[in-house]
């Protein structure tokens, strides 16, 4: 084992070198990428043939897939597809033809955390069709990711980076959110031109808010405003025709924010209201639910096969949650992007 150490290979390929040594085998060194003697490999000369070939004004812009049978047309065979694209790799020659944008990185997955409210939010803009058509209205809507309380909306008739930076002012400025803060606020959106905007951007500056997008065409980096829409365009009571005007739109929004925010229990969050979990109400109400469990076990321990319902408050919430693999170095660093 110590041979096998200072000679930089594993055991086995010693003791199948010392078999060979003894007339067992039929020698060589059989490793990958070994040097090797091969019969049938291309020599030098044809290996600048092929270079040749490939930088000839004819077949300079053509794939091998195409100068090969181009050649065989001529009554030629210099050699095969792969040996042309094994010497073309060899001299990096093999690269993107034409005026095509070459493969881009893929952007970095966002991955964003909040273990408290107004720590992360997150936005969107979704449409409210009205009896016009093709004429439509904008719903704005902006939700704390932590505790699922919508934090701010507006119905506007077009889609504006102004009005956008509007919204979230007085939103920053209803939450208390300012530049002091220890852990500064992440604003979370798509990639939409009022999301983007240079005017939102300053005006999120000024109030000391940080931006984070979604990844281009990724909607699932943007969950929980997705979620949001689709729970308020499938409520029994979202308008089955169209909307009248603007004004219609915002009485049927300042009733839907209401339901959600202080009536509507949400499953994610063990069933409480947004209200409650985002005001701090909700472990206590939790707490209270485990107690009338356990109650209600004493009374008939027989019909309890496990232990209660756990009702224990979600501590962390993400977007984008690291895998189980996860190392620590690697959870600090999203700790730290969040």
């Amino acid at each position: 084992m110590r041979v096998a150490e200072r000679m930089a290979i594993s055991l086995r390929t010693l003791q199948r070198w010392r078999r060979q040594f003894a007339g067992d085998g039929d020698g060589g060194d059989r490793r990958k990428g070994s040097a090797r003697h091969v019969v049938h490999r291309l020599s030098y000369q044809e290996r600048q043939q092929i270079l040749v070939v490939c930088n000839e004004p004819p077949y300079a812009s053509l794939p091998p897939a195409q100068i090969v049978p181009a050649l065989a047309d001529q009554g030629e065979f210099v050699a095969s597809e792969s040996s042309f694209y094994r010497v073309l790799h060899s001299h990096q020659q093999v690269q993107r033809r034409g005026r095509a944008r070459p493969p881009q990185e893929p952007r970095p997955v966002p991955r964003r955390r909040a273990d408290g409210p107004n720590q992360l939010w997150s936005w969107d803009i979704t449409y409210l069709p009205t009896s016009v058509r093709g004429v439509w209205l904008y719903l704005y809507l902006v939700v704390d990711v932590w505790s699922r309380k919508i934090v701010a909306w507006d119905v506007h008739e077009r889609e504006d980076a102004q009005l956008a930076a509007d919204l979230i002012s007085r939103a920053c400025i209803r939450e208390r959110i300012s530049k002091q803060r220890q852990r500064r606020l992440i604003l979370h959106a798509d990639n939409g031109s009022a999301m983007r905007a240079a005017t939102l951007e300053v005006r999120l500056e000024e109030l000391g808010v940080l931006r984070s997008f979604s990844r281009p065409r990724v909607s699932n980096d943007n969950p929980y405003s997705e979620a949001l829409f689709r729970t308020a365009k499938y409520r029994p009571d979202y308008p089955s025709r169209p909307f009248a005007g603007k004004e219609e739109a915002c009485q049927w929004a300042a009733a839907f924010v209401h339901w959600y925010c202080h009536e509507h229990r949400h499953s994610a969050i063990k069933f409480v209201t947004p209200q409650q979990r985002h005001s701090g109400q909700a472990a206590a109400i939790c707490q209270k639910r485990t107690l009338v469990y356990e109650q209600a076990r004493q009374r008939h321990p027989r019909r309890w096969s496990r232990s209660v319902r756990c009702w224990q408050q979600p501590d962390v919430v993400w977007i984008n949650e690291p895998p189980d693999d996860t190392t620590a170095e690697e959870e600090l660093l999203f700790r730290q992007a969040a």
